[in-house]
């Protein structure tokens, strides 16, 4: 089922990232599988260790985390460009990312059309080839962080849950589902479906009143979106993972059906969440 057909059925919705956030992923697949992918297709072996250390800064310990793959790409690419050696066709590359109003693979290819261009092809080469790494990792290896199942269940009671996510879609449905984690979902928003910001403002227009919208996340992307949406936003604080699923379930959920997530509360959870990825 996608937005066209997704219908309100409760009073709140809950919104929840997955990589990093809902699922302990994040870690293994940009170590394990962006990074690595990166430094094959450009041929970046020179200087690996250092890029890869910048890689996993940018991706899952600063402001950046959770930043869309070809975000991430670009960025880091120009700082090879800047830094180590030139990238052919970058520019092109960074306009794509600049302008598009989706960032997929299925996007990307479309964008390249019959022109040649050595970065955008580079581009969805990595992509694929991350895609094809993620699916590789062992299931052992991607799992919920504890106290996600009971949260989410508290709180399914209450609120439609959509899953508001920009990695791959297949890999969302599969590490979920593999947990049991879809049973306590309404609607599965990826990549594909667009920007978060995006995906959120579509779903207000299904008749939820923004005081009733609570999104649940790990990056500055998941916090922006909300904000841009005049929803609220709780996070999952890097490291404390564990601990923040348990609050959302015995604090944040019960604000928001009380209408007291407003004032101090939030204002105190975006705090904590900016000192956290500092």
């Amino acid at each position: 089922m996608g937005l066209g057909e997704f219908e309100k059925k409760k009073e709140l919705l809950i919104c929840v990232d997955s990589d990093g956030c809902a699922m302990d992923t994040m870690d293994i697949k940009h170590i394990r599988c962006f990074g690595p992918c990166l430094i094959e297709e450009w041929g970046l072996y020179k200087w690996e260790s250092v890029i890869l250390n910048r890689w996993n800064e940018i991706n899952l310990y600063t402001m950046t985390r959770g930043i869309n793959r070809f975000k991430g790409l670009a960025k880091m690419l120009r700082e090879i460009q800047d830094q180590y050696t030139p990238i052919d066709g970058i520019e092109e590359f960074e306009l794509w990312v600049e302008t598009s109003q989706e960032l997929s693979n299925a996007a990307l290819q479309k964008a390249m059309g019959e022109a040649k261009n050595s970065c955008m092809e580079k581009a969805l080469s990595w992509s694929e080839k991350v895609n094809q790494s993620i699916d590789q990792l062992p299931q052992e290896d991607k799992r919920p962080f504890e106290g996600v199942k009971d949260a989410l269940q508290y709180a399914h009671r209450y609120a439609d849950i959509a899953i508001v996510s920009s990695a791959n879609a297949k890999a969302v449905l599969d590490e979920w589902e593999l947990y049991g984690l879809l049973n306590h979902v309404d609607l599965v928003l990826a990549q594909e479906a667009g920007s978060k910001a995006y995906c959120i403002g579509k779903l207000l227009e299904k008749g939820y009143k923004q005081e009733k919208v609570m999104m649940v996340g790990d990056s500055q992307g998941d916090c922006k979106a909300a904000m841009k949406n005049g929803v609220f936003y709780f996070p999952i604080l890097v490291r404390k993972e564990e601990k923040s699923w348990k609050e959302l379930k015995d604090t944040a959920v019960p604000k928001l059906l009380e209408g007291t997530y407003v004032g101090d509360y939030q204002r105190e959870k975006i705090q904590l969440f900016e000192e956290n990825l500092k």
